[in-house]
């Protein structure tokens, strides 16, 4: 496994397996993998013959009263588990290598309309934004042929997949299923600055999604009712909710006969926010 840091050393890695015409996957992450983030490298290595991954904390798809500065960055450890995962690269840039015009950069991608405007996007202006940035920049790059992402992040996922299909970029996108601990908690780098009261709580996030799904499927479709319910049960378990939302698979407003459903929520648990979501099909 090669790790690498400046664009050179990725391109001088990537150039022979060009020139073999070696298909590529891409799994872009923030570093502090966990299994998730394995189960994407595992994803990749059936996808393609040769596996790229990245590890970049952008600062641009922080806002200001957010945790940037204390984002974990264990580089060592993440190195360790991705060589026996069998990555074949590393790519670990830093601001300047991505940003080298300056940091913000004055070019940015921003994926529009009401995909952008709901869930999380009212309580963190400006993220899809910088993530459609740096993902287009990542993209630019590397120049995969897949790319892997989890699909707890499922507005990130639909927001890079917007983006792939307007820009026309040559890049197949593919979800993974979220990865869960064994009481239903979606395995995420924020887990672990729960405290141990809180960890002993924090698996009724799920379970109010799975009551939501589960009372879809029973035959509700009294939307707003429902999401208000759900936001209730995750408050009485102790959560500040900022949404639990039912949206139809395309994350717009479900019809009365739609089928395919996805079930989303933020909440906080102390100063920890989480998300999570549960598709269901009827």
């Amino acid at each position: 496994m090669q790790i690498v840091h400046t664009i050179s050393q990725l391109h001088a890695a990537l150039q022979p397996w060009r020139r073999a015409r070696k298909a590529i996957a891409f799994v872009p992450t923030m570093g502090n993998l966990h299994a998730g983030h394995v189960s994407l490298v595992e994803r990749a290595h059936a996808l393609a013959e040769r596996v790229v991954v990245s590890i970049f904390v952008n600062p641009l798809q922080f806002g200001p009263n957010e945790d940037f500065d204390k984002y974990p960055r264990t580089l060592e450890a993440d190195c360790q588990q991705l060589k026996k995962a069998a990555a074949d690269v590393v790519w670990a840039p830093s601001v300047d290598d991505l940003y080298p015009g300056g940091h913000p950069p004055a070019t940015t991608v921003s994926v529009g309309g009401p995909l952008t405007e709901i869930l999380c996007a009212p309580f963190r202006p400006g993220h899809f934004a910088g993530v459609a940035t740096v993902v287009n920049i990542l993209f630019n790059r590397v120049a995969p042929d897949v790319a892997v992402f989890g699909e707890k992040d499922y507005q990130q996922l639909a927001v890079i997949r917007r983006m792939v299909a307007d820009l026309g970029l040559p890049v197949r996108v593919v979800g993974v299923p979220t990865l869960r601990e064994a009481d239903g908690l979606a395995m995420s780098s924020r887990n672990q600055h729960l405290s141990a009261e809180e960890r002993k709580r924090v698996a009724r996030l799920h379970e109010a999604l799975q009551w939501v799904a589960g009372e879809l499927a029973a035959g509700r479709r009294d939307y707003a009712m429902l999401s208000q319910e759900g936001q209730a049960r995750l408050a009485k378990a102790g959560f500040n909710p900022q949404y639990l939302e039912v949206r139809a698979a395309d994350l717009s407003a479900p019809s009365e006969k739609a089928r395919d459903f996805v079930v989303l929520t933020a909440a906080f648990m102390g100063t920890t926010r989480l998300i999570d979501n549960v598709q269901i099909r009827i």
